[in-house]
């Protein structure tokens, strides 16, 4: 993934996005392959890092999951789950961390006001804001999202969205999506198939592939002329 772009990850369901997206941020450990991450100019192999070593690089990979409601601990108030990073990582403590917070809910479209309320007073467009503010705060070298608005409603989806493509210009970003355009904008796009790349191309080019492969597929069935 080219600094400062958008890599968009597609295929159907069980092709292994998922899997891939959580073996990039070491959600799970991979069984073979290599990941590696630039980080202040330096590429770090973290696929067989110790858990000790990888701790402290966890900042640079943040990942935003599809269930907004299962990320977010039912039993935290909004400011203790957006500030758990700055806690974890001792960036802020006191008052400067609460400011934090509330800059970043402004950025996400949430009120301040909402600091103090649980997940459950949310809807499920204010709750993927919430976990979307939770993973920029550190502002990571790497954001993943993994069908981040695919269990939205459509209003929800669309302002999410808006969002999202507002946070990731000039970002260095994955985005894991069921639909090819959810990734539209993106600046590559890669096809799973069965847990192998298939293709890989902008989105103009990978449209222009599979028209071609449907004119060769009607060409092949056509029956002869006569029949």
């Amino acid at each position: 993934v080219r600094t400062g772009t958008t890599l968009g990850i597609v295929g159907e369901s069980g092709c292994g996005k998922t899997t891939l997206g959580r073996c990039i941020v070491r959600a799970i450990d991979p069984t073979a392959g290599q990941v590696s991450l630039r980080i202040n100019g330096e590429m770090v192999e973290i696929s067989d890092l110790s858990a000790g070593r990888l701790r402290p690089l966890r900042k640079h990979l943040q990942m935003v999951f599809q269930d907004p409601y299962s990320s977010l601990n039912p039993r935290k108030t909004i400011l203790d789950i957006v500030s758990e990073p700055l806690r974890i990582h001792n960036v802020a403590k006191g008052a400067e961390l609460e400011d934090q917070v509330c800059e970043l809910l402004k950025v996400v479209g949430l009120d301040i006001r909402y600091l103090k309320r649980y997940p459950h007073a949310f809807s499920g467009g204010q709750r993927q804001r919430i976990a979307i503010a939770r993973a920029l705060l550190k502002d990571p070298a790497l954001l993943l999202l993994d069908e981040a608005t695919s269990a939205l409603d459509a209003e929800s989806e669309r302002v999410v969205q808006k969002a999202l493509d507002d946070l990731m210009r000039n970002r260095t970003s994955i985005v894991i999506a069921h639909r090819l355009s959810t990734v539209i904008d993106a600046d590559r796009i890669a096809v799973l198939d069965r847990g192998k790349l298939a293709a890989l191309g902008t989105h103009r080019e990978l449209l222009e592939e599979s028209e071609l492969y449907a004119q060769l597929a009607r060409l092949q069935f056509r029956e002869p002329e006569g029949t």
